[in-house]
């Protein structure tokens, strides 16, 4: 593990601070008061482009110090983890350099426009990604039902992502739809997730195929910097990539899935989730009940009843947050549970949570979408 050794703790960095840019650093700052037995970390630095809002952000959170160019902090000695949350198409330099230098790197997901650009991240560090909804307590509890039989052999999952957040069509033109920064629009911002809870569940996928189709293809420009997805005022532009995609999926234990993920779903705010139905059994959850998981299970087969089990200690890290039973956790908490599987994994030298494998695997996957998209066919993953 990289250790200041003056201070005899973490120095953490933070590139890119927008909302994921504060998500990271609220994560690492709760960390102590969840999983007390992770090493101390120091806040040594923010990087950001937009002028002021690093300098804002040093003020609001206790970074000791801020700067505009991200490439200052590359070989600086006191960093040795950095979160990269810059828009997509940067991941690809940023990681590269900081893996190089030595840096252990939490990454936001897609990590990059293509499995291309997550393997050009090479270096001997940690590496993690973020896939948070791998980590809600509910789901590894899932994960722990499926591969213990409960539900039996999995025949056939409907996993979705379905969001509104660019739904209106003043939306403004942001990198998001831009096919050289934001790549592959929904399928690198939902789909990405959307593959990744798959393979956490269910394992690998072995082939697929898939539509996709753009909505609404031309958003005003924005006036100036964005944040979050604001309304746009300017001249009209094309929209350059995804608003929606479906596929359907065969896995390598032979169970059949479909994903489907929009950004336009009108009434649809952060619906996700899946029901996956096994040969004796069934499992439901959504992430706005992030607490609840639905179970099928019994001998019965025909007129199974649903149960409704709230996520408990013993179930993930669930106990690290709360005492009981029923109690909700929240989107931030996931990203707490990343944060300290991250440290965990510099601190052991081996991997916890989601890795730059399982980006990769993901990335593959998108490509595979976009060229089935292309060609109209089957295309099978290597998964090698």
């Amino acid at each position: 593990m990289l250790l200041n050794v003056t201070e005899g703790t973490l120095g953490v960095a933070v590139v890119g601070f927008g909302w994921m840019g504060r998500v990271h650093t609220q994560a690492y700052a709760r960390v102590p008061h969840h999983f007390a037995d992770l090493p101390a970390l120091r806040l040594v630095a923010v990087a950001d482009d937009v002028p002021g809002r690093a300098e804002a952000a040093a003020t609001r959170y206790g970074f000791e110090r801020a700067t505009e160019s991200w490439r200052e902090l590359v070989d600086d000695p006191e960093v040795d983890a950095v979160s990269i949350t810059a828009p997509n198409f940067l991941h690809r330099e940023m990681g590269a350099a900081f893996a190089a230098a030595g840096k252990h790197i939490w990454i936001e997901k897609p990590v990059g426009l293509s499995a291309e650009d997550a393997r050009a991240i090479v270096g001997e560090v940690r590496v993690a990604v973020g896939f948070n909804y791998r980590n809600a307590p509910a789901v590894e509890r899932a994960r722990e039902l499926i591969a213990d039989g409960v539900i039996g052999e999995v025949a056939h999952a409907r996993f979705k992502f379905l969001s509104d957040y660019a739904a209106h069509p003043d939306g403004a033109l942001s990198w998001r739809f831009e096919r050289n920064r934001g790549g592959n629009g929904v399928l690198g911002d939902l789909g990405a997730h959307g593959v990744d809870l798959i393979r956490y569940l269910l394992g690998e996928i072995e082939a697929l195929v898939a539509d996709t189709a753009i909505f609404i293809p031309e958003r005003p420009r924005p006036a100036g910097a964005t944040k979050g997805h604001e309304r746009g005022s300017g001249e009209p532009g094309p929209v350059e990539n995804e608003d929606y995609f479906a596929s359907l999926l065969r896995m390598a234990s032979g169970a059949r899935v479909t994903l489907d993920c929009s950004r336009v779903a009108v009434g649809e705010q952060n619906s996700y989730g899946f029901e996956i139905h096994g040969s004796k059994g069934a499992l439901f959850w959504d992430f706005r009940r992030m607490g609840e998981l639905g179970v099928a299970a019994g001998d019965d087969y025909q007129d199974e009843s649903v149960k409704v089990r709230f996520a408990q200690s013993g179930d993930g890290d669930f106990g690290a947050f709360q005492p009981g039973a029923g109690i909700p956790m929240g989107y931030d908490d996931l990203k707490v549970i990343e944060a300290a599987r991250f440290l965990r994994s510099i601190r052991e030298g081996k991997p916890h949570g989601a890795t730059l494998v399982d980006a990769i695997r993901s990335a593959e996957a998108l490509d595979a979408l976009e060229r089935s998209v292309a060609t109209g066919a089957w295309v099978r993953l290597q998964n090698k």
